[in-house]
């Protein structure tokens, strides 16, 4: 029998070694704080049951997930696994069944838990979110001290945690930080007067660890972390925790041609060639993550030197001058994104010529693109 062939055109090699020094890192930079790994979205599209074994394997704290469903594939490793939105309504019987950390943004909520945690006989751990300035979910900052007395007398809720999320923490001069900072002190003194407190006091995301340290000290004593698990930052703010990128994408010289002066090349013509000019063809377009911003201004490595993409990228195809690699065959290694001697392409880059940021580049990359890990 022939053997088939199933391997992908692109790849995205996934370094675990450096994914567990990057955990390092951030937990030394923290300490004493504890540390959830935030592996929503299939851990920002990179695989949430490989990136979470070998996490497991560091001694991670928790794991924060967006949905329901994203919790359920991560309880195999016996830790804590918090939901850090919300809840909706058809979630809750399942997710009190399955002991996942629940949160808490309205009265309503608490008590639908609290009813089924109570049909269940079972107590149903929770955490407080509150709203301190995001405008996107949570106990609204003027409630709080109304709506949490009431929530934890509900007889089969442990709230053993409470926290807030920042919009600016990329901005550490941003005065609004400070002010979120402040405004949630207050109310963990106002319930403590009350005698309720909290084993679990988080606010600090990524950013806020490099850009906010007064969100990594007491009372606060555990992180939320997300893309700096992957040494990716945010474009924009400091990084004061030495990580290192963790990803690499890849694909192959899907074709190697000599074009005459005056081709055009690609969708809408957008480049002509103004001599004879060897051309390549790589198997990776924008159905595999390549922003359209990289069309007439973007580069690839190939064999080790830095080759500019000409035309619009296309949905499975992008095209790049191969003028200063004469010997360039098809079947070539290309390096997308990452690193070669004495070069390298990083998720800023095409952050900064998409104008968005680096969480929507890492997202991106396509189900066919093939997931490594090594």
């Amino acid at each position: 029998m022939n053997q088939i062939n199933t391997a992908s055109r692109v790849t995205l090699d996934i370094n675990l070694s450096k994914l567990c020094n990057n955990l390092r890192a951030i937990k030394q930079a923290v300490q004493p704080c504890t540390v959830m790994a935030v592996l929503k979205a299939d851990a920002y599209g990179l695989g949430a049951a490989e990136i979470a074994a070998a996490l497991h394997c560091e001694g991670i704290s928790a794991f924060g997930v967006a949905e329901l469903h994203e919790a359920l594939e991560l309880l195999k490793y016996g830790m804590p696994v918090q939901i850090i939105g919300n809840i909706l309504p058809n979630e809750i019987e399942t997710a009190v069944a399955n002991g996942v950390i629940i949160p808490i943004n309205d009265l309503e909520t608490a008590k639908k838990v609290n009813n089924e945690a109570t049909r269940q006989k079972r107590i149903a751990e929770c955490h407080f979110l509150i709203d301190c300035g995001m405008g996107r979910l949570g106990i609204q900052l003027h409630e709080a001290l109304d709506i949490i007395p009431i929530a934890t007398k509900l007889p089969q809720l442990n709230f053993s945690g409470i926290y807030s999320h920042f919009p600016l923490a990329y901005q550490a001069e941003d005065p609004s930080n400070q002010q979120q900072i402040n405004a949630f002190l207050t109310i963990i003194q106002q319930l403590k007067a009350q005698d309720i407190t909290f084993t679990q006091i988080h606010i600090a995301n990524s950013d806020a660890v490099n850009n906010l340290p007064q969100t990594i000290i007491s009372p606060f004593n555990m992180i939320r972390t997300g893309i700096n698990l992957y040494g990716i930052f945010d474009k924009t703010g400091q990084r004061t925790v030495d990580l290192e990128s963790v990803i690499k994408l890849k694909t192959s010289l899907a074709a190697v041609r000599k074009l005459p002066a005056g081709s055009y090349i690609g969708y809408g013509r957008t480049c002509c060639l103004e001599h004879d000019t060897l051309v390549g063809t790589i198997a990776a377009g924008y159905a595999d993550g390549l922003p359209l911003a990289l069309s007439n201004c973007g580069e690839v490595i190939i064999r080790n030197r830095r080759c500019r993409v000409i035309g619009r990228v296309s949905m499975d195809y992008t095209t790049v001058s191969l003028e200063n690699i004469p010997d360039a065959v098809c079947g070539d290694e290309v390096i997308c994104l990452g690193s070669s001697p004495g070069h390298q392409i990083t998720i800023d880059d095409w952050a900064t010529m998409k104008a968005v940021n680096s969480y929507e580049i890492l997202c991106s990359f396509g189900p066919r693109v093939q997931r490594n890990y090594g």
